[in-house]
């Protein structure tokens, strides 16, 4: 789409404003509204002025005069305005040398593209994530000095089974995967959810209730490119929130908001293709997969610890990573096996289907960043013929103690898959798609704005163990 037709599909919406949309390196969506009559097609080449300094991890304040650049192929009209409302994704730039701004992640994905077309393996990047949620219909927390806590409930939710209105549907814990209604209780949310979804221009597959008995769904969209499907991804959190909050409930996407039930993960498919053909395909490999596929996934374990620090940048997602509750934490791959990190879909003969499944990220990613990272990370290992560990095709989860000793699992915290970024991200910056900047940026405020300010607090649990000694 053209600045012009974007223009054209505004007007011919009877839109009275247009809303500007950018991601901060977080994956956390800012905007702010124009009326149409101030949006126009000189909009498009002019840019938008905005003070960098006031969104975390771009600009200081001696420096905070920056450029939005509106995408006019990113153009959709939003479906919870009040008033008829035109959204435009943008990009950033400098707005004294127009150059692209390094922190910014959809041009981080752009360069990752550009950088997979310069090595001459493949022409295009295929995603596919499946972003797991809750939704609770009531989500309070206080972070107060005094008084920290946090109060979640679910109609669903097995502690709910004793109360005197009780109707006898609720789910057990871990009890939550595929019950028909009224069990499920959240099927026509998921419904509107999707209809919703499907005008905002994401072709939807599949909607149903997830393992976690209190609330977790899963909805999955058809993959794209790598940036079409990262746009899509900030598009799919907006609309699941928004049709959540219509409903007098809270969707959140953090990986493990209860204790004792699964989490959610954003399992993330992808492949390369070239010329229109699956480069992952091959009919009499392991799994159906090439040659160049199996190095693809070598270089993913290969970086793992580094990844994580993208694809599971919380601290709430090494609650999710832990033994049990079918989390993903064994670097290693496997045919069908959903106990391995990365697993080889087995859905048919046809050679277009054929992809790896990455289990390991969650759904706080900032997608520009987490798809760029994995894909550079496999294109390493196609570029080095990095050879992965052999499959195991066992319940990694029921292996004796001594045959789970050669298994390398992902690191246990927040804080050391960041040392192991610090450590270890040549691979990211080739073709500066990742820049030392951006990267430096991004460790020291998760290490000073998240990992410090979860470990510096007292935890409820300290009190039930220490109180009283």
């Amino acid at each position: 789409m053209t600045a012009a037709e974007a223009i054209d599909l505004i007007e011919s919406n009877d839109c009275e404003f247009v809303d500007i949309r950018f991601t901060d390196p977080f994956g956390m969506w800012h905007h702010f509204t124009m009326p149409t009559h101030a949006f126009t097609e000189e909009t498009f080449a002019d840019g938008l002025p905005f003070d960098g300094s006031s969104i975390r991890g771009f600009k200081s304040i001696n420096e905070s005069d920056m450029l939005l650049k509106p995408d006019p192929t990113s153009v959709f009209i939003d479906p919870f305005f009040e008033h008829t409302t035109a959204v435009v994704i943008c990009d950033i730039e400098d707005p004294i040398t127009h150059e692209p701004y390094s922190r910014d992640p959809r041009y981080t994905a752009r360069k990752g593209l550009e950088y997979l077309n310069s090595t001459g393996i493949a022409d295009t990047a295929f995603f596919g994530p499946e972003p797991e949620f809750f939704v609770f219909d009531k989500m309070a927390y206080s972070i107060d000095p005094n008084n920290m806590f946090f109060a979640i409930d679910s109609m669903e939710a097995s502690w709910n089974s004793g109360k005197e209105d009780a109707t006898g549907y609720s789910m057990r814990t871990k009890g939550g995967y595929f019950p028909a209604p009224p069990s499920d209780k959240l099927h026509d949310m998921r419904s509107n959810m999707i209809l919703t979804l499907e005008n905002v221009g994401i072709q939807t597959e599949i909607h149903h209730h997830e393992v976690g008995g209190a609330g977790q769904c899963e909805i999955d969209f058809r993959f794209d490119e790598l940036l079409n499907t990262a746009d899509k991804v900030m598009k799919f959190k907006y609309v699941v929130k928004n049709v959540a909050a219509q409903y007098g409930c809270a969707a959140t996407f953090m990986p493990k908001p209860l204790f004792g039930d699964n989490g959610s993960g954003m399992h993330v498919h992808q492949s390369l293709w070239k010329n229109g053909e699956n480069l992952f395909y091959d009919r009499d490999g392991y799994g159906g997969l090439s040659e160049m596929a199996i190095h693809y996934i070598g270089g993913i374990l290969k970086h793992a610890p580094a990844l994580l620090a993208f694809t599971n940048p919380s601290t709430n997602s090494y609650r999710r990573l832990v033994p049990g509750y079918e989390a993903p934490i064994n670097l290693v791959y496997s045919a069908r096996n959903r106990s391995a990190c990365i697993r080889i879909p087995m859905v048919g003969d046809s050679p277009k289907a054929k992809r790896i499944e990455f289990r390991a990220p969650d759904p706080t990613a900032n997608p520009y960043l987490a798809f760029t990272a994995m894909m550079m990370a496999g294109l390493d290992g196609i570029i080095n013929k990095i050879e992965p560990p052999k499959p195991v095709d066992k319940d990694l989860y029921e292996l004796a103690p001594e045959e789970k000793t050669d298994i390398p699992q992902t690191p246990g915290n927040l804080r050391e898959v960041l040392q192991a970024l610090r450590e270890d991200h040549e691979f990211l910056t080739r073709g500066d798609v990742f820049t030392e900047d951006l990267i430096d940026a991004y460790i020291n405020f998760k290490l000073v704005h998240e990992c410090d300010a979860v470990d510096l607090r007292p935890h409820p649990m300290e009190f039930y163990l220490y109180n009283d000694i």
